[in-house]
Formats: C-alpha cells, sequence, structure tokens
C-alpha cells in the first residue's frame, strides 16, 4: 500500500475504534488486519477524524472579478490556510457577473482552482440575478455535479424578484439539489442604516444596529415559508441568533427540510467585540450576536440543531477592515478562519465538554457532506472513501498570532486566544499535505469534486 497510519483511533459519527487505517491510490482500501506500505504514520495516542469539509468559503481571485470585493486569499493562500487546519474540502461560492451566466461563473472559478487549489473543492453557483437564462442553467448545473444555489435575501434585488427565485427554488427541488439562503432582510437594514445616519451614530460600534437580530429572524422566516412552499430543501448560512435558530426549529417541527449552518464568529466572540477602539475588524453579515446568542449556539451544536460549522471565509487586510472610509452602514464583511475554525472547536467543543468527538465529526464533515452529495466520498472514514483525514494533537497549546498565519490576511479576529489541539497530519486523497514541519502539497492539486445529489441527515 501506499500509506499506512496506525495505532489511532479512528473517530465518525458513529463511534470510535482502534484500528489500523491503509490507503491505496487515494482511497481507504482496508481498515485492520495486516498491512504493510511504503510510508507508515505512528498514530499511537491520536484521534483521527475525516477531513474537514467547509462548505462555505470566498477564494475567488480578484484579478478574476475585478469589480468584486477584494478579498485577501485566492484559491491557493486560501486552500493553505483549510489544510493548515485539518480542512480537505472547500465549498467556494461562485458568483457570476452581471454579464456572465451562472455556468460561466462556474467555469471561470473552476478554471482558476484547478490552477491554484491544495485541497479538493466544489463551487457553488450563487444566483443575483434570476433572468431566464440563469433559470434555464440551473438544471444543466445540477447535472453536472454542481447539486446547490445560493442567493441572497439581503439585498434589495430579492424582493424584486420573489416570484423567480420561488421557480429557481422549484427547479432546484426538480434536480435533487439544495438552496442556500443568506437570510437578512434588505428593508429593515435599508431603514436601520438611514436611522443611524440620522441620528449621527456612525461609528463602528453602531453596526451590529445596522443589521439587527429582526432583519436576520424575519429572513429565516420568510426562507423557512419558501422552503415549506417548494419543497425545496434550504440550508440557512451562517446563522447567529437564538430568534432565527427559533424560525428553523418551527419549520422542522412542521417536517420542512431545513438545515442550519453557523460559523465560528457566534461561538467564540459577542457584539461587545464592537466595542473595542478596532471593533470594525470583526465586522460580518450577521453582526456578533449576545452573550444568550452565544450560548444558544452551543446549546445547539449539543443537541443535534446545528447541522454544520462552516467559515465563510473571506478575509481583509486590518488596514482595510479599519479604512475610515467605511462606517458601521457599510463596513468591510468577513474574516479569515480556516486555519483556526476547526482547531478552535476542537478546544472549546471537544475539549472544553461542549461536545463529543463525534458530534465534532459531523458539523465538520459528514453532515456537510451528505447535504451537499460528496458522500460518502467525503466526510467518513471507510473502505472505499478518498483518504481524507486529520491526526490530531490535543496536547499542543498555541496563541493564536494571525500574521503567521496561512491566510494572506495580517490578523486574526482571535488573535491573542491560547487553542489546545491541532492537526499534527492532515492527509488528502492519501497524500501527506501537512506535518510537524509545514505544508507539503503544491498548488495544483486540488481536484474538482463532482457532487451528486442532496441527501438528507
Amino acid at each position: 500500500m501506499d500509506l499506512l497510519i496506525e495505532g489511532g483511533t479512528i473517530v465518525t459519527v458513529g463511534g470510535r475504534a482502534r484500528v489500523d487505517v491503509g490507503v491505496e491510490a487515494g482511497k481507504i482500501v482496508q481498515m485492520g488486519g495486516i498491512m504493510h506500505a511504503d510510508k507508515v504514520i505512528d498514530a499511537i495516542d491520536r484521534f483521527i477524524t475525516p477531513g474537514g469539509v467547509d462548505p462555505h468559503v470566498h477564494l475567488t481571485s480578484p484579478t478574476l472579478d475585478p469589480n468584486g470585493p477584494n478579498w485577501s486569499d485566492d484559491f491557493e493562500s486560501g486552500t493553505r490556510a483549510a489544510i493548515a487546519g485539518g480542512i480537505t474540502t472547500v465549498g467556494n461560492m461562485s458568483f457570476a457577473g452581471r454579464d456572465e451566466s451562472l455556468l460561466e461563473g462556474i467555469e471561470r472559478d473552476n478554471a482558476e482552482a484547478n490552477e491554484h487549489s491544495i485541497a479538493d473543492y466544489f463551487l457553488h453557483p450563487v444566483m443575483l440575478y434570476p433572468s431566464k437564462e440563469n433559470l434555464a442553467a440551473i438544471e444543466p448545473l445540477h447535472a453536472q455535479g454542481h447539486t446547490s444555489l445560493k442567493f441572497f435575501l439581503s439585498f434589495n434585488s430579492f424582493d424584486r424578484h420573489v416570484p423567480e427565485f420561488l421557480q429557481a427554488m422549484q427547479i432546484v427541488k426538480r434536480a435533487g439539489g439544495i438552496a442556500m439562503i443568506h437570510c437578512e432582510d434588505a428593508a429593515i437594514i435599508d431603514c436601520c442604516c438611514s436611522l443611524l445616519r440620522e441620528a449621527g451614530n456612525t461609528d463602528a460600534r453602531f453596526f451590529p444596529e445596522s443589521r439587527p437580530v429582526q432583519a436576520e429572524s424575519v429572513s429565516t422566516y420568510r426562507a423557512v415559508g419558501y422552503s415549506e412552499t417548494t419543497g425545496c430543501p434550504v440550508y440557512i448560512v451562517h446563522l447567529a441568533s437564538a430568534r432565527a435558530l427559533a424560525a428553523c426549529h418551527d419549520g422542522r417541527s412542521r417536517g420542512v427540510d431545513v438545515y442550519v449552518e453557523t460559523r465560528p464568529l457566534y461561538l467564540h466572540l459577542t457584539r461587545q467585540r464592537f466595542e473595542e477602539e478596532d471593533g470594525a475588524k470583526y465586522a460580518g453579515a450577521p453582526p456578533l450576536r449576545e452573550q444568550s446568542d452565544v450560548d444558544a449556539m452551543w446549546a445547539a451544536l449539543s443537541f443535534g440543531n446545528i447541522d454544520s460549522l462552516a467559515t465563510d471565509h473571506a478575509p481583509w487586510k486590518l488596514a482595510e477592515k479599519l479604512d475610515t472610509e467605511f462606517d458601521a452602514t457599510n463596513l468591510r464583511q468577513g474574516v479569515a478562519d480556516l486555519e483556526t475554525s476547526l482547531p478552535m472547536l476542537y478546544s472549546s467543543g471537544v475539549l472544553g465538554g461542549r461536545i463529543t468527538l463525534e458530534q465534532f465529526v459531523a458539523v465538520t464533515s459528514t453532515n456537510a457532506a451528505k447535504l451537499f452529495g460528496l458522500y460518502p466520498q467525503k466526510g467518513t472514514i471507510q473502505v472505499g472513501s478518498d483518504a481524507d483525514m486529520v491526526v490530531w494533537d490535543e496536547t499542543e497549546t498555541r496563541i493564536i498570532d494571525g500574521a503567521t498565519m496561512q491566510s494572506r490576511s495580517d490578523y486574526s479576529p482571535y488573535d491573542g486566544f491560547k487553542v489546545t489541539g491541532w492537526p499534527i497530519y492532515t492527509i488528502s486523497r492519501g497524500e501527506v499535505v501537512l506535518d510537524g514541519k509545514g505544508i507539503l502539497a503544491a498548488p495544483g492539486r486540488g481536484q474538482l469534486v463532482r457532487r451528486g445529489p442532496h441527501r438528507a441527515i
């Protein structure tokens, strides 16, 4: 065999077992029994989890989208950060420009990722304009393995085209896909921003008031209602508040096919961060919420009411985040999180006693793989699956310093946090891409993963 991982404890959503794993040609080919391999990893006293699947990142190169956000990371630097943090597969949001079709947007991002990505990747078509051409493209894209569609309730254009977006959801349903929805109400946001400007309250500390919790909760109820009406499964991205979570619970209690993603910001930080002098660096959409909302997110992870942890990785340089030309109504949104997401959940969640290792595996890998048509190729450790695995050192403690990490962003929102539990090996399709010496893989090794239909969890 090409690789043997021996002596470790394999963890999946179904439990854990101490068993050796044999890898050949990028696949897991044997678990247990006598094996010999060209390369052996000693994993005695280590836990081994499936490679992380982060279904929500933004790694489009600015050179390919000169009118879009000038995020700090492209597919190379972003997936370097992912590999360093134990994430072996990323799902990129692929925006089509006004003069592009959905297919052209996907082809553009795939060409960039194919050349530069270190991790495996999949692409979510993002629909900003529900034109007849874009509606007609949904089923062919699903047939090509792009079995999802993303859209935003936070844009004013949404309310002008609700019938067309509902039509899009019906098409996604027929094609076996899932709709990803950004839930913030554009009208409420516009009203709140106007009130802040009128009152002169435009300092960054007022950012949470520009996108208040009612904007999120009202929009989430709408998304659940759209799912209930069309029958289309929906995936609520980056849910931040207890009230929005209640909307999802309400739908689920009636059997609505609704799934919930949160992101690390809403587990580790509260809105009090905006009171800091450089509070603008924490801006994201939705904003950071109250401690009670943070507690609700942890409880939902523990009880299985949150299905996925994703980063929404969209980093900037610190000077760009603190640019004084921007204020509470239009701060630059997004942070670097691919390298820190899994270690922080391992540290605060698993080692902190809030969730089990099996729950960790579910929300960082298996559930996303199922929801987005990757399972069992990704998201588990079993014979026949891709050999994507992470060997953990749960004794290693680091102080986070974003300036020294793999992302091209020069800060982390968690700078100064002490985190215990880091990947000692990351393995992608049987290749050791991270060891104690650092990143070992070259750009361009990552592959586009052809997805199947959405699968319920």
